[in-house]
């Protein structure tokens, strides 16, 4: 259907004063030849026809999964000029050694390259250089997560089945990655200068491809219509839509509608940008009932204008059954809720709570591998062996702590409303560990577990149960090893990560007992003709149907049956209207909602979902007791933490490990608890958020920034000088007529804040007593006037 001026009036769109014709948005990619660049070889047909890394590895033939010449980001919509496998003399990628690449002199809305790095286990980082015809530089950070992963921990924008070795095919998947960086489209670029990565050992950075995406004059431009399997509280269809401000004004006041037009596409709810500045970005949802594949029609509808464009090639099949096609799976993706949960609790506690145990700064290790350690003395570091024996003894086993696992104190309730006071949306129960100990009912797959043994209680039932009675707005997640260390039964699939005898494994064989040689029992153990399908597979379906969990949070997923389990998984989700999310670390990358490092945070917003989780014990999961008191996180590092990875696209997930008999280290109650009252009092801040588009941060300054649709949020690290005057170098989406407050406790009564602009930024005048009794973390707030 053709819309002009005359049908946007009729559909009661806009009453317009101007209507743009359409405008095709497929063309706006300029790709970069670097050719004349590339000194590496990344592509092979087979082992030992290129050499990526060091060790003489390369990535398949990128034809045998349909890429031939050029690539289409599926998540931002750039095109790219994607090398192919070449003949043998030929290199196809670019190692980052500080070279200045020409570009066609103009202006760029964005710069997006693909990327890896070769190392396995690191992730690889640099600065970029963006200069511009006035002399004028960004800086931007480009990083990689590690080319490929044994454990599949990591998703690209590019997935290979496989990658060569020297001398043989590895059937670990193999990734790259894609990266942006915003550009100030009012300026012309004249050349991207790479970071110097050139270390094998610590691991370098390889650009594939560089694409720029063309400023335009319109103020509200689109990207990309990437259509999703989310829907929406109506029931209907989410489809993403990107849309660009690459001209010279602010788009303020009510802002702007989003509708798609398709034949036989229905735009039901609408979406909505309020605010949208020169060289920002923002994603927004759109509802929509139908199926239609073709060119679709994206309108923009403004009180004073209305701008119709044309996108080609989208495809809306509406919410369609999952199968284990890997394909099929990879469109699903993190739900709304959990993105805008943003701090979740994870609890760590088992048997492995009765030793309790990993030495201290700076020799110690997680607590909760307290069996692996003891075992295995050439990883043992922080001298588990010791400890067990000095402690229990030369014929204590590790199974012999269940009856000290009693639970005895445990109150459920007090969890519940220790995570809720401490701020946190959701939590994620540690259900079972590498000991294959469960914390509930594993039905006839195994009799390891609370209720046959230790507290003989339903552990997770109780706890969700509480959540359910006492804090209902928590989400309720599950922490689920797929592999068991000592299990005889996973022997057929046990591994190690790396070569060498202190390499981090699940063997599959029962342990022995280190000081007797004996072995040690495997406690509960049932007989099952395979550990995937009679044991695996069936705990991760308990855990997802009996307990109804909302988040399943595996851990170190090799051998796995996830494909068939998330299918059924997700089917009968719908069919409850619940949306339900998996991270990384189920085995296979396709489903993967969000990425899960540890210990871990970065310099720039991820486009990638993300969620670092960390333990409030300085390096353990696990009840540690060797920790003191004075270590572990405080509320001031839980907040700023929390502000810095939810700046960039992160959730974080923070760890207590109660004692065995069900209480908690003081010290982890009352940091909690005080950071918790900061997050309840500065939740608009955090909650329901988005990232920037221009910027995350201003390093020097401890700053970050977050969004709402009508708000703007400025969070500082450190408390700003007691002088009246704070000058933020930023671009922010600050007009005349907004209003300026601190945001407080809800006691303290509201600071209005006087400001000016200049060309090198905004200035706010903050008398001191603006922050007084503020701690942690100190938050400006921009209201959009409408």
């Amino acid at each position: 259907m053709k819309l002009d001026a005359q049908s946007f009036s009729v559909l009661g769109l806009v009453s317009a004063t101007a209507v743009r014709g359409a405008q095709s948005v497929d063309s706006l990619s300029t790709s970069i030849s670097l050719d004349s660049y590339f000194n590496n070889k990344a592509f092979g047909s087979y082992p030992g026809y290129a050499a990526f890394d060091a060790l003489n590895e390369s990535y398949p033939d990128p034809s045998i999964i349909g890429i031939n010449g050029t690539y289409t980001s599926q998540s931002t919509g750039v095109v790219y000029d994607f090398p192919g496998l070449r003949q043998a003399s030929k290199p196809d990628n670019v190692i980052c050694e500080g070279q200045t690449i020409s570009v066609p002199n103009s202006q760029y809305f964005s710069a997006s390259m693909l990327v890896s790095s070769d190392v396995e286990l690191d992730t690889v980082s640099g600065n970029v250089t963006y200069t511009y015809s006035d002399n004028s530089t960004l800086v931007s950070e480009l990083r990689s997560l590690p080319w490929w992963a044994f454990l599949t921990i990591n998703r690209g924008e590019i997935i290979f089945p496989f990658r060569y070795t020297a001398n043989s095919t590895n059937f670990n998947t193999s990734h790259i990655f894609e990266y942006t960086a915003a550009l100030d489209p009012a300026k012309t670029l004249t050349s991207i200068t790479l970071p110097d990565t050139t270390n094998a050992t610590t691991g370098r950075l390889h650009v594939f491809s560089v694409s720029l995406w063309n400023a335009a004059s319109s103020s509200a431009q689109v990207q990309f219509v990437r259509p999703t399997q989310k829907w929406t509280e109506e029931g209907n269809q989410v489809i993403e839509v990107t849309i660009n401000n690459s001209g010279l004004d602010c788009i303020a006041g009510d802002g702007f509608d989003i509708f798609i037009s398709m034949p036989g596409v229905e735009t039901l709810e609408p979406g909505h940008i309020k605010r949208l500045c020169p060289g920002d970005q923002k994603r927004v949802d759109v509802g929509v009932n139908g199926t239609a594949v073709g060119p679709a029609e994206i309108l923009l509808s403004h009180d004073r204008w209305a701008v119709q464009q044309q996108v080609a090639n989208v495809s809306i099949d509406g919410l369609t059954e999952w199968t284990s096609d890997l394909s099929n799976l990879a469109r699903h993706e993190a739900p709304q809720w959990y993105d805008e949960a943003k701090f979740g609790i994870l609890i760590h506690w088992g048997p492995y709570s009765v030793p309790g145990w990993g030495n201290s700064t700076p020799y110690e290790s997680y607590a909760e591998w307290f069996w692996w350690y003891s075992n295995h003395q050439a990883a043992d570091k922080s001298d588990f062996y010791d400890y067990r024996l000095r402690t229990f003894g030369p014929d204590w086993n590790y199974d012999d702590g269940f009856v000290n696992f009693t639970a005895a104190y445990w109150d459920p309730k007090e969890w519940v409303d220790l995570i809720y006071d401490s701020g946190a949306k959701y939590f994620v129960l540690t259900t079972k560990h590498h000991d294959g100990f469960a914390l509930f009912n594993t039905s006839t797959t195994s009799n390891r577990n609370a209720l046959h043994y230790g507290p003989r209680r339903d552990i997770v039932k109780e706890l969700f149960d509480a959540a359910e009675t006492y804090q209902p707005s928590l989400r309720r997640g599950t922490y689920f090893s797929l592999p068991e260390w000592f299990n005889p039964e996973f022997g057929p699939y046990g591994f190690a990560q790396l070569s060498g005898n202190a390499s981090t494994s699940w063997p599959g064989i029962i342990a022995r007992n280190p000081y007797t040689g004996l072995d040690e029992p495997y406690t509960g153990l049932l007989p099952v003709d395979d550990f995937i399908t009679d044991l695996m597979v069936p705990q991760m379906d308990i855990l997802a149907y009996n307990y109804s969990t909302d988040i399943l949070w595996c851990d170190c997923g090799a051998a796995n049956g996830t494909a068939g389990f998330a299918a059924r998984w997700w089917n009968h989700a719908r069919e409850q209207n619940r949306q339900v999310t998996i991270n990384s670390r189920c085995g296979i990358p396709e489903a993967s909602d969000f990425d899960t490092p540890e210990y871990a945070t970065f310099s720039s917003a991820q486009l990638r979902k993300w969620e670092s989780n960390e333990g409030m014990d300085p390096y353990s999961y696990g009840y540690n007791r060797a920790t003191a008191s004075s270590l572990f996180m405080n509320a001031t590092t839980i907040v700023q933490d929390l502000v810095d990875m939810v700046s960039k696209n992160g959730n974080f997930l923070l760890d207590f490990g109660p004692r065995a008999d069900g209480t908690i280290v003081e010290a982890e109650m009352q940091n909690l608890r005080m950071a918790g009252k900061w997050i309840h009092s500065h939740g608009e801040a955090i909650f329901n958020t988005t990232y920037w588009f221009v910027m995350t941060e201003i390093a020097d300054q401890g700053v970050r920034f977050t969004q709402t649709n009508d708000a703007f949020y400025i969070l500082f690290l450190e408390k700003p000088a007691p002088s009246s005057d704070i000058h933020i170098n930023a671009p922010l989406p600050l007009l005349r007529g907004d209003v300026v407050t601190v945001v407080a406790d809800e006691n303290q009564p509201p600071s209005f804040i006087s400001w000016e602009s200049s060309d090198s930024g905004f200035t706010f005048h903050v008398p001191e007593s603006a922050w007084e009794n503020e701690t942690y973390c100190w938050v400006l707030k921009i209201a959009y006037k409408t």
